[in-house]
């Protein structure tokens, strides 16, 4: 993988699974806060996974939910708040909702996975990253391959992005019956612009991540992670598998099993290095 977004080695060259804090990490659920987010890194994370609207006059929010009712003391939707309103709400009736420019400038050596989650944060993303110049920081993904792929248009240097539901489910479901050389055509042209398949380790009663699916990912030069997990047997499991990255709600569990496998980065004061560029 050529993008500075999935360089992540230790000492010796070699590659590591890469680890997120999903939200950051709160034990008192504090989601998408810069307490969270600094927690995470306290931590010695490197990557934060966290989510972004836009407010009615165009902030752009790190906030999971399309209002604000459910993780703070505020209610509305954001994208018919002004940012000024929006500030006054507070995360666990404690923290207030970060802005794109508060993480990327408070924690500068923080990798960024972008969850865009609605469309009216597509301009304003694009617009984010090419004002900071932090493309070598983030990796673009949603739900929905159509509004990943226009924030990816209205970038001015490719960015690393992950494949949104539809794309993940063709390549779930058709590769274990396509002939190789199809599924390998169908899937390098539908999955032209990604790099990551970021998927839970299963769909409903749909298995997802097999040690077929992993292998098909790699032999298609793309990286698996799997999100949310939360339990170290499980993180065991999956890293024995082979997957390249894990989504988790407990940075702290995650870390110490990346440390008894030996694939935790070691540097002077636990901390990851920083970033690439």
């Amino acid at each position: 993988m050529t993008l500075p977004f999935f360089e992540h080695a230790d000492d010796a060259g070699r590659q590591l699974p890469i680890a997120m804090a999903h939200r950051g990490f709160s034990a008192e659920g504090l989601e998408n806060s810069m307490a969270a987010f600094r927690a995470g890194v306290d931590l010695g994370f490197r990557y934060l996974e966290t989510d972004v609207h836009t407010t009615a006059d165009g902030v752009l929010l790190l906030f999971h939910d399309e209002t604000l009712d459910r993780v703070t003391d505020g209610k509305g939707r954001v994208a018919e708040l002004p940012a000024a309103d929006v500030a006054k709400a507070r995360i666990g009736g404690r923290e207030p909702i970060p802005t794109f420019d508060d993480l990327v400038t408070q924690l500068p050596d923080a990798r960024l996975n972008l969850d865009v989650k609605d469309w009216g944060s597509v301009h304003s993303a694009a617009a984010a990253i090419e004002r900071h110049q932090v493309h070598h920081r983030v990796l673009v993904t949603s739900f929905s391959d159509r509004r990943r792929r226009a924030v990816l248009k209205l970038l001015s240097r490719p960015v690393a992005s992950s494949a949104g539901v539809a794309s993940n489910a063709l390549f779930t479901l058709l590769g274990p019956v396509l002939p190789r050389p199809v599924f390998r055509r169908l899937m390098r042209r539908a999955l032209r612009d990604v790099q990551a398949l970021q998927v839970p380790v299963r769909y409903g009663r749909v298995p997802v991540v097999t040690a077929g699916f992993i292998r098909r990912a790699h032999d298609l030069g793309l990286v698996v992670h799997v999100w949310t997990i939360n339990e170290t047997d499980e993180m065991h499991r999956l890293l024995h598998l082979g997957v390249d990255g894990i989504v988790t709600d407990r940075a702290d569990l995650l870390r110490d099993v990346l440390r008894a496998r030996g694939q935790w980065p070691q540097r002077p004061g636990g901390r990851p290095p920083g970033p690439a560029g």
